[in-house]
């Protein structure tokens, strides 16, 4: 493959096509057209071509195609697609090509069976267990197949990546075409991105566990609907009236995502997570004339409240146990400072219960971070592991209260009512950490009475809510090897001004 090409240039084939269909090829189908030909003659196997919606993109991976088998006859081109229907239509159009260009004159089989919707094989020399051009849907088994390109067309759409777990599956899927693909051949990725966690991204997305962005070492093309001066890229088809008209009708967030190729999510978010203010500083522990106090950036901290939410956090399945702590410091700023989705050692089990590993991970959670106490959500599993904890606490000499609280409110009212005001106000810092965990996905994709996950939501709304404490400014002698309690404001300071030089 790669080698000097007989016959039509790629830009050739499409201007025949086009002219046999009373049609001009626009500027954008002329750029795409030169960088997949040279692409292909220079080696380059691994490509990412995104355009804006409906810019024909589909059509001309088609054309290309056909054109692959003008040049290479023996070449067998698997595409891949969110489901069978879509790559059955891209499988559709190279037939109709390969029907009627001429340059493909010879192409078709005489056969009947090796012309159907979903695979076909062109007149070749080469006998190939594997049809010349097969249709999958990215779910399908395609274990014990072989392909020379892959094309996979419209892959992410809402239904494979609305969710993390749906994400997470699309990966593994792609993942396996590496097992498909021989060495050396083409891999083409053709699409607009559907989330904020796209496969098409730039940078990696720690939330993601990503080391690198899933197409690093990919050469893109990337043709968003407007040029640098800002004009349309095809004003014959799409002029400033309707691109105007697109963006009122579909939403902002669409519209970045399928006119100008940004990794946002399509639908609206309740809850943005873009409007969190970042904060990396750790907390400061410093003692002051028999007086704890605590702090982070400067701001004097005057409350913390602290929520867990408990479940079994089975590595593998159900609810996260998910443990978060709020401060609020004096001027009324809440920050975020640690949300940690805690799960148990099945390996440890048999020495140490599920719950009784919780526990300790809350217990130390809460010491670590100073916390005066740390409330419980008793629903379900927290029914008895206050008591649980409290030993826990006692153990491991931990002066934290433990507070059992039941939630009787309807979950979407109540991160909503948690949420809605500081995030419009810009209440809200979030430690750097923070980033690492699902949370931030969780406020992205969470849409009220969706089946999204939640579970940290839940547990940070669960502070937001409740009382913060405030701990007297005296505190008492170190009794049992407990810590001081540190003190989150009120009553009255002096400062004394004295000629001494420290």
């Amino acid at each position: 493959m790669g080698k000097k090409i007989s016959g039509p240039t790629f830009a050739e084939f499409v201007d025949t096509w086009n002219k046999a269909q009373n049609q001009t090829t626009p500027c954008h189908h002329k750029r795409i057209s030169a960088w997949l030909e040279k692409s292909w003659q220079t080696n380059k196997r691994e490509l990412l071509l995104m355009a804006f919606r409906n810019s024909g993109k589909s059509t001309l991976v088609g054309l290309f195609c056909a054109w692959l088998f003008v040049v290479e006859p023996s070449l067998r081109i698997m595409v891949l697609a969110a489901d069978l229907s879509l790559a059955r239509k891209m499988t559709r159009n190279v037939k109709r090509i390969i029907e009627r260009h001429p340059a493909c004159e010879g192409l078709k089989p005489k056969s009947r069976d090796q012309w159907a919707s979903d695979q076909f094989t062109v007149n070749r020399d080469s006998e190939l267990r594997d049809p010349s051009m097969l249709a999958k849907g990215i779910v399908a088994n395609i274990t014990g197949s072989r392909a020379d390109v892959v094309i996979c067309d419209d892959v992410e759409v809402p239904n494979t990546s609305d969710t993390r777990q749906k994400r997470e599956d699309l990966r593994d899927h792609l993942n396996e075409i590496d097992y498909v693909l021989v060495p050396g051949g083409l891999q083409l990725y053709v699409g607009t991105p559907h989330t904020f966690h796209t496969i098409y991204g730039k940078i990696r997305r720690v939330d993601m566990d990503e080391e690198e962005p899933y197409l690093v070492g990919f050469k893109r093309l990337e043709i968003p609907i407007y040029n640098r001066q800002g004009n349309s890229v095809w004003p014959e088809r799409f002029p400033e009236k309707k691109i105007a008209s697109i963006r009122r009708r579909t939403g902002p967030n669409k519209f970045r995502s399928q006119m100008l190729l940004e990794a946002v999510d399509i639908t609206e978010g309740r809850l943005d997570p873009d409007t969190l203010k970042p904060y990396s500083d750790e907390i400061k522990y410093s003692e002051m004339n028999g007086q704890v106090i605590l702090s982070i950036e400067g701001s004097r901290l005057a409350s913390a409240t602290c929520w867990w939410d408990p479940s079994f956090g089975s590595p593998d399945r159900g609810d996260s146990s998910v443990i978060a702590c709020v401060f609020t410091s004096e001027d009324g700023t809440y920050w975020l400072h640690r949300v940690a989705y805690l799960t148990f050692d099945p390996k440890l089990v048999s020495q140490i219960s599920e719950a009784q590993q919780l526990c300790q991970k809350a217990a130390i959670f809460a010491r670590d971070l100073h916390l005066p106490s740390l409330t419980v959500e008793t629903n379900g599993l927290g029914k008895f592991l206050p008591s649980l904890l409290r030993r826990e606490m006692e153990d491991m000499g931990i002066a934290c209260a433990v507070v059992e609280k039941h939630s009787s409110s309807n979950k979407d009212k109540r991160i909503l009512e948690a949420f809605d005001a500081p995030l419009a106000a810009g209440r809200i810092r979030v430690h750097s950490s923070v980033k690492a965990t699902p949370f931030l996905t969780e406020m992205r994709e969470w849409r009220p009475a969706s089946k999204a996950a939640d579970d940290g939501l839940d547990a940070v709304a669960g502070c937001l809510l409740t009382e913060p404490v405030r701990l007297s400014r005296n505190p008492n002698a170190q009794t049992m090897g407990k810590r001081p309690n540190w003190v989150g404001g009120g009553g009255q300071t002096f400062n004394a001004k004295t000629n001494f030089e420290l």
